[in-house]
């Protein structure tokens, strides 16, 4: 008799134990659950490059509500407090700045909008990030793991370093969203930093670009947004963003002496484009690739099939220079995305398709 209560009691103990596990657990997945998935999410799409999804909530609202972040090293560690639900209070290093790139925009006979952009920088590794956000736009976009500061052969491999990439999600260098806006991110013709200071919240030229990926439809919008945030450069140089978006329009935003100067034009390479005392600033090299670029769009009175914009994308690439050249279909929100030159074997994405689709 004695046994068989010793045994209730000892199942009644074990019952009010996995109860506690399971409410434990229960509260680690409600602030880790979200973000482990999107971690196990991470697979190698070949050597040096890989992909992410992530959906639901990655705090983006939160960081902008939290009025952004004046710098790379700032917006770090609200992503490190994000990725740990504020039990670590982060740091992080700046990225070398040495990158050039190229973008062109054409029409199809078909009337399809299109977007070319190749990223030149030295050799590295890459994330393909998707995102599905709660309260913001779906869109495919590209982040450069050295960006994320953590230090030389770093990879997204393993569960601990899994989770850490999720910090991607913030450092985009181009993108295209559900309504078909791009934007690309292109090193300007010198180094002066924008470091706006008028009170508004603040963004980081990368978290710029996650901004317009989220919230921006269209051209007229993406301009309107960043005139609500004040600007500071990324890896401490000057910069201009390619926009463009399913209708057609497509420009370059650029600060000078801080102040924001749009400009449309199809074709961005790496020196200033925006009429005034900066026009024409940069490398030989830079105007050479634009030229090549405004001539091919001129030739073809800015209509081309995404066969020949792909081939003049990879007559403006470099050897051992150009890490990735993308082609965005604005309209049928597809991505095929060409790894390191390797122009015959694309990677294809599509807007609506995750994953466990693919």
């Amino acid at each position: 008799m004695k046994t068989k209560k010793r045994i209730k009691i000892m199942l009644i103990i074990m019952a009010a134990l996995l109860v506690v596990v399971m409410i434990a657990f229960a509260g680690i997945w409600n602030m880790f659950g979200e973000k482990i998935k999107a971690a196990k999410s991470i697979h190698s799409l070949e050597d040096g490059l890989y992909y992410l999804e992530y959906k639901g909530n990655y705090g983006f609202d939160a960081f902008l509500e939290q009025g952004g972040a004046v710098s790379d090293a700032d917006m770090a560690v609200y992503i490190t407090e994000f990725l740990s639900n504020g039990f670590y209070h982060g740091n992080s290093s700046s990225a070398e700045k040495d990158f050039g790139c190229s973008s062109l925009c054409v029409g199809t006979s078909s009337g399809s909008q299109l977007m070319g952009r190749n990223f030149d920088w030295k050799k590295c590794s890459a994330i393909i990030v998707h995102t599905i956000p709660d309260n913001g736009y779906e869109s495919i976009s590209t982040c450069n793991i050295e960006f994320l500061g953590f230090g030389e052969n770093w990879k997204p491999e393993g569960i601990t370093n899994q989770y850490m990439a999720l910090a991607a999600i913030y450092v985009p260098l181009d993108g295209m969203n559900e309504k078909g806006l791009c934007v690309a991110d292109l090193i300007n013709g010198d180094e002066e930093e924008t470091h706006q200071k008028t009170g508004k919240p603040a963004l980081t030229t990368v978290s710029a670009i996650r901004l317009l990926l989220d919230k921006a439809a269209t051209v007229d919008e993406a301009v309107s947004l960043l005139y609500e945030y004040d600007m500071n450069s990324s890896i401490g140089t000057a910069h201009h963003l390619a926009v463009s978006d399913a209708d057609g329009n497509s420009v370059v935003i650029e600060y000078v002496n801080n102040e924001m100067v749009v400009t449309k034009t199809s074709a961005v390479t790496n020196h200033y484009l925006s009429e005034g005392e900066k026009f024409g600033i940069g490398n030989e090299e830079s105007h050479k690739r634009y030229n090549t670029l405004v001539s091919a769009w001129q030739e073809n009175e800015g209509c081309m099939e995404i066969g020949m914009l792909q081939e003049i994308m990879e007559t403006v690439s470099y050897s051992n220079v150009t890490q990735w050249s993308i082609i965005y279909d604005k309209t049928n929100r597809t991505a095929d995305f060409y790894w390191q030159r390797q122009y015959d074997t694309p990677h294809h994405f599509e807007i609506g398709e995750t994953c466990e689709e693919k």
